[in-house]
């Protein structure tokens, strides 16, 4: 986890909202409720990012206590 991911979540957000307004433009409901799922698919992947992200740097310092590296 980590820049590479937290890129793809905010592009995948932003093709999201992108499709979102345009739905709404348009007036085209599917379109609109795509860009709604794209959007909340992508904060569901950002929250696993940053949990795993948390639990990593948990791992560390852990680790980092057990051979004496502070």
């Amino acid at each position: 986890m980590g820049i590479a991911d937290d890129a793809q979540n905010k592009a995948e957000d932003l093709k999201g909202r992108v499709k979102e307004a345009a739905g709404a433009a348009t007036d085209d409901r599917d379109l609109k409720a795509e860009g709604q799922g794209d959007q909340a698919n992508a904060s569901v992947k950002q929250k696993v990012t940053d949990a795993a992200d948390k639990v990593k740097d948990g791992v560390d310092s852990v680790k980092d206590k057990f051979t004496g590296n502070n």
